[in-house]
């Protein structure tokens, strides 16, 4: 089919803002359409969908689909002022609107798009418009409270933030030397220098969250770290019964949303508005972070098979569901890279059918451990009761070595050595014993653990590790629990210093096979810095205390008897 390229065609939204797209129709006759909308630029290298490894524009204009690519409202070309999520549902609904009056369009459409473009993609879904067959969102979560931007345990995620706050300034600086606008780049360099050296702030600074502070909708934030209202008008999750279109989801372990974009599939698997949509839903992960899908890391390589192209498997979903064509062979409903093995593998539904909630019980090897490495992961619970010592100095947190975060820097992101952190007396490791068999590990993880502090806030992070027989140690998975929102993320709720609280740290989601010859281990602290920010211990409002504020959290780990602390492991048999 011939295709011909439109660009700069505009739209307008129901309050009268000027949208601008560009446009590849088909030169004869109608097509199925494809939208994405982006705040990155519709013309930026690599944002057409191809970001993170997306699928790519021209593969599927080459499959004979009429594509738009539209700059979301106060970006680039577009008009109006641009709030992170705020007028995405509305001005999606409009802009499908304005393709079902356009004369090349087929009544059908579908929309794709990495990230943001796929927090675009839930907030149409949401609004069910007509003609919305399909959606492919990728790399990405409906509940924008608990990825990207805070934490499942109510921690700020904090180079996230500040490393998309960078990004979105960078951005807005181009449009507005496009547009011939006034421009101050001190906030950009502000928040870059920031990035390169989070530590370098005054006593008097506000200690990690300076640069937010004072940002329009960045202060907007930081004045919500509980999950409330201001968030549920932000993401979607609870508006998942309105959706009647099916999902393509796209994830990787090591992608900053991975634990929501998991939850987005069960949750349309239990809550979407139609049968065709629970049924139809695909979840696809690999060994991937938020930038690249190589499954090539420093400390690990995941082999050959880790890369795949993601244009045929989104041709084929959109040809069904669009087109009604129907593919050669069925896609399998979930798809996942179980890594130790470094192999793919189609699997009937998430929760894996058959999975086991196996614990894991801490142990000291004394009566009581002071000194971290000391302590053993086992199966059976330990009948003595017993303790472990972890002083959290928020003026020297445990700096952040691999996980699912921003920026993608080497070192930062990923499977990482953990050999490079664990020896610091402010992280526990509890290691199993060496395997004789294969476990593998799939599903959500999570500690469930008893603590009391010196502090009446601190919090709790805690880390699964594969220890290789050649003494490397590998993150598979990781979370943080701030202990004000032990009961919940919607308020909060202080210690009693000194008294012992039973609670869950979720550490989200993997799948890993640990070999024979492997140890199972997970690593305890109270920081992982700049992953998340730090707790000052007070109890306070974080993001306005400064480090001469901050103050050291005594708090202990207790096991053993009436306290049995323990990781619980989703464990499959085969």
């Amino acid at each position: 089919m011939k295709h011909l390229y439109e660009p700069d065609v505009p739209t307008t939204t129901r309050d009268g803002v000027t949208l601008r797209a560009d446009v590849w129709r088909p030169a004869e006759g109608t097509a199925p359409t494809l939208l994405m909308r982006t705040p990155y630029g519709r013309r930026q290298t690599g944002m057409y969908g191809a970001a993170g490894g997306g699928p790519s524009v021209m593969g599927f204009v080459n499959a004979g689909y009429a594509v738009v690519i539209q700059d979301v409202r106060g970006t680039f070309a577009s008009d109006g002022v641009f709030e992170p999520l705020v007028n995405e549902t509305t001005d999606g609904v409009d802009t499908l609107a304005w393709i079902a009056g356009q004369d090349w369009y087929d009544g059908t459409v579908g929309t794709f798009g990495v990230s943001y473009m796929g927090m675009t993609q839930w907030a149409v879904a949401a609004g069910n418009p007509a003609g919305l067959k399909a959606f492919a969102p990728f790399f990405t979560a409906s509940d924008t409270y608990s990825a990207p931007w805070y934490s499942p345990g109510g921690a700020l995620s904090l180079s996230n933030v500040n490393s998309w706050r960078a990004l979105m300034s960078a951005f807005g600086e181009m449009r507005a030397l496009q547009r011939g606008d006034t421009t101050d780049p001190s906030a950009l360099m502000r928040l870059q220098g920031y990035l390169v050296d989070p530590l370098s702030l005054n006593d008097d600074t506000p200690a990690d969250h300076s640069v937010l502070a004072n940002d329009g909708w960045g202060g907007d934030w930081l004045a919500h770290p509980d999950r409330d209202a201001f968030w549920d008008a932000r993401g979607w999750a609870s508006n998942v019964s309105s959706v009647t279109a099916p999902a393509l989801m796209t994830g990787g372990w090591y992608d900053l949303m991975i634990s929501e974009t998991v939850a987005d599939f069960v949750r349309m698997r239990t809550q979407a508005g139609s049968e065709h949509a629970r049924e139809a839903t695909r979840l696809v992960i690999g060994p991937w972070h938020h930038q690249a899908r190589t499954g090539e890391f420093q400390d690990r390589f995941f082999g050959p098979l880790a890369p795949v192209d993601l244009t045929e498997s989104h041709v084929a979903f959109y040809d069904e569901h669009l087109r009604g064509k129907a593919p050669a062979s069925p896609a399998p409903r979930v798809r996942i890279f179980v890594m130790g093995v470094d192999q793919w593998r189609d699997e009937q539904d998430w929760p894996l059918p058959g999975t086991r909630y196996v614990d894991y019980h801490l142990h000291s090897e004394g009566a009581a451990n002071t000194r971290d490495g000391d302590g053993t992961l086992e199966l059976d619970a330990p009948t003595t009761a017993a303790s472990d010592a972890l002083r959290y100095d928020p003026r020297d947190p445990v700096p952040t070595a691999g996980g699912a975060l921003l920026p993608t820097f080497p070192g930062l992101v990923g499977p990482v050595d953990q050999r490079v952190v664990d020896d610091r007396p402010d992280v526990l490791c509890y290691t199993g014993p060496v395997l004789t068999e294969a476990v593998e590990v799939t599903g959500f993880v999570k500690l469930q653990v008893f603590v009391s502090s010196t502090a009446v806030d601190t919090d709790i992070t805690a880390k699964l590790v594969d220890v290789f027989p050649d003494g490397r140690a590998i993150n598979l998975c990781d979370g943080i629990l701030r202990l004000r929102h032990r009961n919940g993320l919607s308020g909060q709720e202080l210690m009693t210093p000194g008294e012992v609280y039973e609670v869950t740290v979720p550490m989200s989601v993997t799948s890993n096979v640990f070999r024979p010859g492997h140890r199972i281990r997970v690593d305890v602290s109270s920081s992982n810095f700049p992953h998340y920010d730090r707790n000052s211990n007070t109890g306070g409002a974080i993001s306005t205390e400064t480090l001469a504020d901050m103050v050291v959290a005594n708090n202990t780990i207790h096991h053993g008897g009436a306290r049995p602390s323990r990781l619980v492991l989703p464990v499959i048999d085969r």
